[in-house]
């Protein structure tokens, strides 16, 4: 039996919060506190979080079918986007203003995405009404 619709978006929707919650939480600490960036669960937690709202972001797609496909593909290249820049703004930036930069910009990306799922429309909130 498959999983009801409604139920697997609820945990798509929570995992994007979470993981959102974790960048940010995590690009704070990488700012004002780095030696909390070591703790285990820190290495851990994003990781299966990311796994849980990609597993439900493709059963969504598969359950929406290609109708959906113009809006989830724009969601996939904001996504990559969103994780090439969370990488620079957590690890790879080798100035502050530069991950500060990144940072920004995958927040611009993370909130494209959302307007992008909220609209279900490529053009997100620039979608004509």
């Amino acid at each position: 039996m498959l999983p009801d619709y409604a139920d697997v978006k609820t945990l798509h929707v929570a995992s994007v919060v979470v993981s959102i919650v974790l960048f940010t939480t995590r690009y704070a600490w990488r700012v004002r506190a780095p030696g909390r960036l070591a703790a285990r669960w820190v290495k851990v937690v994003p990781h299966v979080v990311d796994t849980v709202l990609l597993a439900s972001a493709l059963w969504l797609a598969w359950q929406l079918g290609r109708g959906a496909l113009p809006w989830v593909l724009a969601k996939v290249a904001a996504l990559l986007a969103y994780i090439v820049l969370g990488s620079i703004a957590l690890k790879r930036a080798r100035t502050a203003r530069g991950r500060a930069l990144a940072f920004s910009a995958a927040i611009l990306a993370f909130a494209y995405i959302v307007s992008v799922a909220l609209t279900k429309s490529a053009w997100g909130v620039f979608a004509p009404r």
